[in-house]
């Protein structure tokens, strides 16, 4: 069986929230999803669609490619069917592997067990078939088997991407408590910004938020930043299939002309490192960077685009008390200086986002972490904006 053209269960995972944008993703690629959970979709395809999908794919974290379904009620009938699997036609002589899994079964109190027995099972069979053991270990660098159990049922994948999806490769400082690339780029999706119009970011941080915008707006593909995936270090990786999908990332790349993005931070470290992420992810261009208050963020002179901001969600009493002053000002922002926009507020405290004084349009649910988040929307009519150049006027 040739696995880069032999089309089985292909699971894409993502996290908590974000599958209806991993979803469109997917179908927007041209594939058929035959099933959406809370973590990711279902679909049938080849490793070669494993490449394709692992080039463009924002909102997930792993593609996972079938080999075996079986019950298993212990760790023994575990080793015993991944034993039986032809990994000698998986895994290149001489082969590195590393072993990964999502185990809930009452027989297992720690996973590390399960992975043990999954890398014994495939070690013997190696040696057994070629007398040479092949080496293992915990870093993602060469082919990665992922065991799924839950309860009696179980089943081994190819993991063809390795290191996770979710981070886009292009982040080299991330700052203090850095939204994940995958999940900026499901709140972009989210919104209603239309990738033409102006995107205003104040409170950038690192930067992500506003890269994520310019990488969807000229059609950038997380793959651009990538050169090492788990599906080269399997038996008969082709490189000429992955360096025709590599070369299809640069060709989609679009120019939008007249293309705005603003970014501001009143740290000047966190601009600095906003900077250098733009500079590796290739849109520092495309965006405006400026050292100021949030505030004082340029807005241009426009009805349309969005306003983006992710604000701290406090932890402690005292943050709390500082930080409803800075959300009733992030409302006093929104409606004196960005009417005609939408704006949109990520947040971990619904107590907090009430000092905004605006009514949300749309509540969206996310997770960041472990946090219950909302992507707050807020329609910002531009009668505002009016009515400030009228008082401007009259004085």
């Amino acid at each position: 069986m040739n696995l880069y053209t032999t089309k089985a269960p292909i699971t894409i995972t993502c996290h908590k929230r974000i599958t209806p944008y991993l979803f469109k993703e997917v179908c927007d690629l041209g594939f058929t999803v035959e099933e959406q959970f809370v973590t990711g979709v279902k679909l049938k395809g080849s490793i070669n669609d494993c490449i394709k999908l692992n080039l463009n794919l924002r909102c997930a974290s792993q593609v996972l490619y079938s080999l075996k379904q079986f019950d298993a009620i212990d760790a023994d009938q575990i080793y015993y069917q991944v034993l039986d699997i032809a990994w000698e036609k998986i895994i290149p002589n001489p082969g590195h592997f590393s072993v990964t899994s999502n185990v809930n079964n009452p027989t297992i109190n720690n996973a590390m067990f399960a992975n043990l027995r999954v890398k014994d099972a495939i070690v013997d069979r190696l040696r057994e078939k070629r007398g040479v053991r092949p080496t293992t270990g915990s870093e993602l660098s060469g082919a990665v088997i992922n065991l799924f159990w839950k309860g009696e049922q179980a089943e081994v994948f190819i993991d063809t991407t390795g290191d996770s999806l979710a981070r886009h490769g292009y982040r080299k400082i991330p700052g203090l408590a850095p939204m994940l690339e995958s999940l900026a780029a499901a709140t972009i999706y989210a919104s209603q910004w239309d990738r033409v119009s102006p995107f205003i970011n104040p409170m950038c941080g690192s930067g992500t938020i506003a890269i994520e915008a310019a990488l969807i707006a000229t059609n950038r593909r997380p793959g651009l930043f990538r050169t090492n995936w788990a599906f080269m270090h399997l038996e008969g990786y082709d490189e000429s299939v992955y360096q025709e999908e590599d070369a299809l990332l640069e060709s989609q790349i679009t120019d939008v002309p007249n293309l705005k993005i603003f970014a501001s931070d009143y740290d000047l470290k966190a601009i600095e490192n906003a900077k250098k992420n733009a500079i590796a992810a290739g849109v520092l261009n495309l965006i405006s960077f400026s050292v100021c208050d949030f505030a004082l963020t340029p807005i241009p002179e426009t009805d349309k685009g969005v306003v983006f901001m992710n604000p701290e969600y406090g932890e402690r009493l005292g943050e709390i008390d500082e930080l409803e002053a800075t959300y009733k000002r992030i409302g006093d922002f929104m409606k004196q200086r960005c009417g005609g926009l939408f704006g949109y507020i990520f947040t971990g405290n619904l107590e907090l986002a009430k000092k905004i004084g605006l009514k949300a349009k749309r509540r969206i649910e996310f997770y960041t972490s472990t946090i219950d988040c909302r992507l707050l929307e807020y329609e910002l009519y531009a009668g505002t904006r009016d009515e400030r150049k009228l008082n401007q006027l009259a004085d």
